[in-house]
């Protein structure tokens, strides 16, 4: 697996990056194409309030990719995941912290979804509908349309009118 490097705000790059678990959730349909996938917001209170992501966080010391994952997602919205297939490993600065992103796609889990930090929860296709996309977010609905053969937006951006 190919990590990629991907800098949001040119900021100093010898910060250590955070390691990070993330889940891409999917649907399959019944002949096992992939379908919608889940974006839930970031809670009040965190960096980057109101964005749309991927659900996951940080590892703690010890901890593999997929068992942060499989307990990130039980903490943040109440699921009990099945195998997590590691995908991409992408590399993001952002002005609060450097992130080294280890996605990895889901396709089965358990239990029925809690938004337990009061964050909102969206099965989405392309383009998503839901905004802003964490600057995070945006390879990975890339990848997903390259993979799907899907052109055109990926997503459209959180544009202000003009006053």
């Amino acid at each position: 697996m190919a990590e990629r490097k991907s800098y949001h705000v040119m900021e100093p790059t010898d910060r250590p990056p955070v390691e990070v678990a993330v889940g891409v959730l999917i649907e399959r349909d019944s002949q096992g194409r992939e379908g919608r996938f889940l974006l839930t917001s970031r809670p009040e209170g965190k960096v980057y309030a109101g964005y749309w992501e991927f659900p996951g966080g940080k590892l703690e010391a010890g901890e593999t990719v997929e068992q942060a994952l499989r307990r990130e997602l039980h903490e943040e919205i109440g699921i009990t995941i099945g195998a997590a297939h590691p995908w991409q490993i992408e590399v993001m600065d952002y002005p609060h912290a450097r992130v080294r992103l280890h996605f990895c796609k889901v396709y089965e889990w358990q239990g029925a979804f809690e938004m337990k930090e009061g964050q909102c929860m969206a099965w989405q296709a392309l383009p998503v509908e839901v905004m802003p996309v964490l600057p995070g977010t945006i390879p990975v609905l890339q990848w997903l349309a390259a993979e799907r053969g899907h052109a055109g937006l990926t997503h459209h951006e959180d544009v202000k009118p003009a006053a």
